[in-house]
C-alpha cells in the first residue's frame, strides 16, 4: 500500500512538471508564465520529495530538509523576481 502511495505522489509530481510547462505556450506575460511554471515546480518537486519520504522513510532527516528547502528556496524566489519585475523610481 505504501509503495502504491509512493508512486502516485511521484506520478502527480511529474505531472505537475509537465502541466507547469504549458504555459510557457501561451501569450501572456512573462511573469505570468515565470509564476504558473514555478508554482508547478514547487507542487512537483515536493510531491515527488513526499513520494520518496514513503519509499525511503530511514532517510526522513535529509528528505525533510530538502522538503524545508524547496519552499523556502522558491518563495524567496518568487519574492526576488516580483521586485525585480516592478519599475523602480528614480529620485533625481
Amino acid at each position: 500500500m505504501i509503495d502504491l502511495l509512493s508512486y502516485g505522489c511521484i506520478g502527480v509530481g511529474i505531472f505537475f512538471w509537465f502541466w507547469g510547462t504549458y504555459p510557457l505556450l501561451g501569450e501572456r506575460s512573462v511573469l505570468y508564465k515565470l509564476h504558473a511554471l514555478s508554482v508547478a515546480d514547487t507542487l512537483g518537486s515536493m510531491s515527488i520529495t513526499i513520494g520518496l519520504l514513503l519509499k525511503i522513510p530511514r532517510e526522513w532527516p535529509l528528505i525533510l530538509l530538502a522538503l524545508i528547502s524547496l519552499a523556502i528556496w522558491n518563495t524567496i524566489l518568487g519574492y526576488v523576481l516580483a521586485y525585480c519585475s516592478t519599475a523602480q523610481e528614480s529620485h533625481d
